[in-house]
């Protein structure tokens, strides 16, 4: 007999406006992320510029409507002057955060117009490693300013005419952790990110800044790093960044579905520690969060990892690999805690685009195929926009290692803008049974089922790869019932669900 749960759903119980940020991705000059995932210019499908246009077009496809740039741990060794200017002159550079050789075929002005061509906004980043507040305000005069100075100048005479008007920018990356590339101390750090900030809105006072927070609830200085760094740039912050990744390798397999309840911890721990500095500064502003690296690691990449030698000697280490379908299970728990989370989470990056930890993954010269997380993203990102309501939600409940109660059910709901559309997002976590399900719409009488989306497998070690890349593919559902403002259906177990409903005409 399948277990049961039970939802209440009220128009009035709103939580807030979902930032379509939140559907935002990330490129990083590692491996084939760049080269070889979004350029290729002895691609068929190549276009003039060298960038493959099946994966512009699944871009466009999954509406993704920003995508951070240029890394990540790159970013902290990165001359942005290297990657301007004719490329036949371009030096190449030891990259030291990932042991390779960056060529600088791709810079600033090729990135920009691969956003263009794909319809994205540009999550900029400045160095904070190696470089400082100089380079990080000569970038933006460069990208933003109009004309008629050295930078904007030479904007101009590399091809773009008009300011890039890019409006999101991160001061640096990860820089509390000792692998960075001049890791510095919150005291340092918080110094450098308010200077550089100051001259950053100088150069252009629309442009929102992005702090450093933890890069993980791991590491020892979490989260009075975030408390410092705040105390010290408040002024000049709009979000402070969270990082976090997860794994199912030595883990559980109920632990590991469960993982979005870390990341909700996660949220509402720097909720509150950007909350408790707002108070103790005094201001009226208040810092919203940029989730602007998350994923889970694969477990090719895992496995790998421990071999890495990480010196010259070993530059061909890949961390390329397939994602399973319970990696897809809590990306989709994870997309639900996000919109759950609306009102201070406004940008979300899912780490990486392409063939690093990715939504697809390129076989040279040939097709792109979709892994398994593919599915929730796009589907979410689809029809996640709008007004997200607040669930109540009854479910049973379990134990795992790291969490005492476990919701079986996660929902999330989202109406539109226009009132017209109400779309449901479920993940049953029970790897044993279905959970017989009651949804309670409230205000929502004038509705009717549209579609219902599913995504199962009996098997949650099942992958998608080039040679099989429809092997977990989500599909259609029956109807439910829908009858005195109440829905039923079931929820497979191991499962995640899009229910539309629409407007009666």
């Amino acid at each position: 007999m399948h277990k049961r749960a039970k939802i209440y759903l009220d128009r009035q119980f709103q939580i807030g406006e979902v930032d379509k940020r939140i559907y935002s991705s990330m490129i990083e000059h590692m491996e084939r992320v760049v080269y070889g995932g979004i350029y290729e210019p002895d691609h068929p499908k190549a276009d003039e510029n060298g960038f493959r246009q099946d994966v512009m077009d699944l871009v466009k496809e999954m509406k993704i409507p920003m995508i951070r740039y240029p890394g990540g741990n790159f970013l902290s060794g990165y001359n942005w002057e290297d990657g301007i200017g004719p490329v036949e002159e371009r030096p190449v550079r030891l990259d030291l955060a990932w042991i390779g050789e960056e060529p600088n075929l791709i810079g600033t002005d090729e990135y920009l117009k691969w956003a263009e061509k794909t319809g994205t906004e540009v999550n900029m980043a400045v160095n904070l490693g190696t470089r400082g507040a100089d380079a990080a305000r000569n970038l933006v005069e460069y990208c933003n300013y109009p004309k008629g100075t050295y930078w904007s100048d030479l904007r101009r005479k590399n091809g773009a005419e008009e300011p890039y008007k890019i409006k999101t920018w991160c001061l640096g990356n990860e820089m509390d952790g000792t692998w960075q590339i001049c890791h510095k101390t919150p005291e340092e750090y918080g110094r450098l990110a308010v200077e550089s900030g100051r001259l950053m809105k100088k150069v252009d006072k629309d442009i929102e800044l992005v702090l450093c927070g933890s890069s993980n609830t791991t590491i020892s200085t979490f989260p009075s790093w975030d408390m410092k760094v705040l105390e010290e740039a408040y002024d000049v912050a709009d979000y402070i960044s969270l990082h976090n990744y997860f794994s199912v390798v030595d883990n559980t397999m109920e632990n590991f579905l469960a993982g979005n309840l870390e990341l909700e911890r996660q949220i509402e721990t720097i909720t509150a520690v950007c909350d408790a500095v707002k108070a103790k500064v005094r201001s009226d502003k208040t810092i919203n969060l940029s989730f602007d690296e998350w994923g889970i690691w694969n477990r090719e990449e895992t496995a790998n990892r421990a071999k890495w030698k990480f010196d010259w000697s070993d530059k061909n280490a890949v961390s390329e690999g397939s994602y399973s379908f319970a990696d897809a299970l809590l990306t989709g728990g994870i997309l639900i805690s996000f919109i759950n989370h609306c009102d201070r989470v406004k940008i979300a990056c899912q780490a990486q685009l392409v063939n690093h930890l990715s939504l697809f993954n390129c076989v040279k010269g040939g097709p792109v195929w979709k892994q398994t997380i593919f599915y929730p993203f796009f589907y979410t990102s689809l029809y996640g926009r709008g007004t997200a309501l607040r669930p109540v939600t009854e479910s049973p409940c379990y134990s795992s290692r790291d969490f005492e109660q476990v919701p079986v059910l996660e929902t999330a709901a989202v109406e539109d803008s226009e009132g017209k559309m109400l779309t449901l997002f479920l993940l049953n976590r029970d790897m044993n049974d279905g959970l017989a399900t009651d949804i309670v719409l409230r205000g929502f009488e004038d509705m009717e089922e549209m579609e219902h989306i599913v995504y199962c497998c009996q098997d949650l070690e099942a992958v998608n790869t080039a040679n099989e890349p429809d092997k977990v593919v989500p599909c259609k559902k029956a109807p439910g019932s829908f009858e005195n403002g109440i829905y039923r259906t079931e929820l497979e177990k191991c499962s995640w669900h899009m229910i539309r409903f629409q407007r009666k005409k």
